[in-house]
């Protein structure tokens, strides 16, 4: 029988259509491994299967923002506590080699080794909400401003009289003037056939404008819902505040510090000195995507705000470059989110604690 009192701790190297599963103890020995199918019954028979080894400490597991998603759901709801891993590096794949076995293994020996320990989002609340409406909207913005580049484009090739009454229009004007065009049945005459194809794109045009108003109305609701101080800060939208959300998950305490969530958002100061100079340059990793949403906010301020113009002033007096000006304050506003994050995040904590209460006292 297994010994129950043995503590183990886990690593799951997961995949599309399956997910490889390991335990070591705590000196980091391989124990047993298996794999399982990546459906329903194939978490609940993974969950029975670590249990069985002993007494589960944490799991690693890899990708819980792609493919282990609904499985570090499942080992929460069971109360494991669940650790997100990194692949391991090309160095220690050059050295120990790669296969569904292996990384699982690692995953294991990272958590028990505490060299990993951070903390998956939750995807559990309004913010997931959030970041699954923001997939359409990312991909009807792009598709719109193709459709729009190629209406431009058709008009620079099409006959005079085409280009004549279309010339000078806004993008918005240009696609309720194209959808409005007749072309004749004759497609082989080059004029019939540029009103045809600049028709169904003004069409498209109008049609994705319709889809992205109405996705930008219940990202709004859905924004205000989660985090109302957010929107009320100067500079940030519903598009901006969604990908904030979003970047900081519905856990947003996993982030120790406003420290950590501006290395998140690729805005910490990273040291490049050497010799006897001394300087800080930009980092460029972390979620690029918050990294633009931050710089969206500091170019709004840049314009409407005269503290912000004035800062910029004074460090550009100082001899400080613009690219270093703009680390600085978005390093800056890097910390005015965080902190109204986390009161969004204390207050909808304190809301839920309240109604869970009161239907307890209901009932």
């Amino acid at each position: 029988m297994t010994d129950q009192a043995l503590e183990v701790t886990g690593g799951i190297d997961t995949h599309g259509e399956t997910h490889h599963a390991a335990v070591v103890d705590r000196l980091g020995r391989h124990l047993a491994d298996r794999e399982f199918e990546a459906t329903g019954p194939g978490y609940r028979e993974l969950l029975a299967w670590l249990l069985a080894q002993g007494a589960v400490t944490a799991v690693g597991v890899e990708g819980t923002g792609a493919y282990g998603a609904e499985l570090a759901r499942v080992l929460r709801e069971a109360g494991l506590k669940v650790v997100e891993v990194d692949r391991p590096d090309r160095k220690t794949r050059r050295l120990k080699g790669k296969s569904d076995p292996i990384d699982a293994y690692a995953a294991a020996v990272a958590v028990a080794s505490s060299r990993a320990s951070g903390t998956p989002k939750a995807r559990t609340g309004v913010v997931e909400a959030v970041r699954a409406l923001r997939v359409p909207r990312r991909s009807a913005v792009k598709s719109r401003t193709q459709a729009v580049n190629q209406a431009r484009q058709l008009l620079v090739t099409a006959p005079e009289r085409l280009r004549a009454p279309l010339r000078g229009l806004t993008a918005a004007q240009l696609a309720k003037a194209c959808a409005r065009l007749r072309p004749g049945d004759d497609l082989a005459d080059p004029l019939h056939a540029a009103k045809a194809a600049l028709r169904r794109l003004g069409r498209r045009i109008l049609a994705l404008t319709e889809e992205i108003n109405e996705l930008e109305a219940e990202l709004k609701t859905l924004t205000t819902q989660a985090a109302p101080e957010l929107l009320a800060l100067q500079g940030v939208g519903a598009d901006v505040a969604g990908q904030l959300l979003a970047t900081a998950g519905d856990n947003p305490d996993r982030l120790h510090s406003e420290a950590a969530f501006a290395h998140l958002c690729g805005v910490a100061p990273i040291p490049a000195s050497s010799g006897r100079r001394d300087r800080h340059r930009l980092n460029r990793g972390g979620d690029r995507t918050a990294n633009h949403a931050l710089h969206t906010i500091v170019l709004c301020r840049l314009r409407w705000d005269d503290r912000t113009r004035t800062y910029m002033e004074r460090r550009t007096q100082q001899g400080l470059s613009k690219k270093d000006i703009m680390r600085c304050l978005k390093r800056h506003v890097a910390r005015e989110v965080y902190r109204v994050l986390m009161r969004s995040l204390d207050h909808r904590t304190t809301t839920r604690q309240t109604t869970q209460s009161d239907l307890t006292e209901a009932a």
